[in-house]
């Protein structure tokens, strides 16, 4: 089981989790042309892909998604809420699996997850993709962790967490007020110490990649981040992997 990041930003998201014969997209803000371009960094075509999964309907996750699944003949699976909250054509033509946040669901190779979280949409979810042995957990949109997020994250064997930004710089930047209430609000996205203070909870010695998304590109620094989480593993801060928004993060292999 391997996964990579095609990009993990405020400008454009999409992850790359494969199991056996089966490759799912998780999320899609780019444009065709630039998911295409960033497919191939990673030695992918559109063909290579089984389907796409939607967190949320913001912009930088859902953005790219259907003109992507319409052109490649890819099924889209998100929740009710998600799906209700977009236009109602945007999907014609296109098949779509509507799930519940609760159930876990296959994609042929891969069982999936969802779990809902708090974050400024209609119906978020967030994914635990596994092969039956292995386990990645993903958040990468999210105010504030739960009980129930941090049971469905325990256990697994690599992480891609949000670490979105660094609260002094965000008090002092130059967003407006209600911006900057938003992004540190609990259904907002989490903070380098929130962050932090999550993976503590989720650390074991089993643990084998922990990867740092959606960093804010005016309200942090890889440096910051891998400061924050190294520490919470007690680990060298460079093992931590930060995806940025240009280049994502390559192929991790979850052994």
């Amino acid at each position: 089981m391997r996964f990579a990041s095609l990009g993990s930003g405020s400008r454009g998201n999409a992850l790359i989790v494969e199991a056996g014969r089966t490759r799912v997209m998780l999320d899609c803000g780019f444009s065709l042309k630039d998911t295409q371009y960033r497919l191939s960094r990673l030695m992918l075509q559109p063909s290579d892909l089984s389907a796409i999964l939607v967190t949320h309907e913001h912009t930088d996750h859902v953005g790219g998604v259907a003109r992507f699944a319409r052109k490649f003949g890819l099924a889209v699976w998100l929740t009710h809420g998600t799906f209700k909250s977009l236009p109602s054509d945007l999907f014609a033509s296109i098949a779509v699996q509507l799930i519940d946040d609760h159930s876990i669901f296959n994609i042929d190779d891969l069982e999936i997850q969802p779990y809902p979280v708090p974050h400024d949409a209609r119906e978020p979810a967030q994914y635990v993709l596994g092969d039956g042995n292995r386990r990645l957990g993903v958040l990468t949109d999210v105010g504030a962790s739960t009980p129930h997020i941090e049971a469905t994250l325990c256990g697994c064997d690599a992480l891609m967490l949000e670490s979105n930004h660094d609260s002094a710089m965000l008090r002092a930047g130059s967003y407006p007020p209600s911006l900057k209430q938003r992004v540190a609000g609990k259904f907002g996205h989490l903070d380098n110490d929130a962050a932090a203070q999550l993976l503590s909870t989720l650390a074991h010695g089993k643990l084998q990649h922990v990867v740092a998304a959606h960093l804010s590109e005016k309200n942090n620094q890889p440096g910051l981040v891998r400061a924050a989480l190294g520490a919470a593993l007690n680990c060298e801060e460079d093992w931590i992997a930060v995806a940025d928004q240009e280049n994502g993060v390559g192929w991790r292999v979850i052994a």
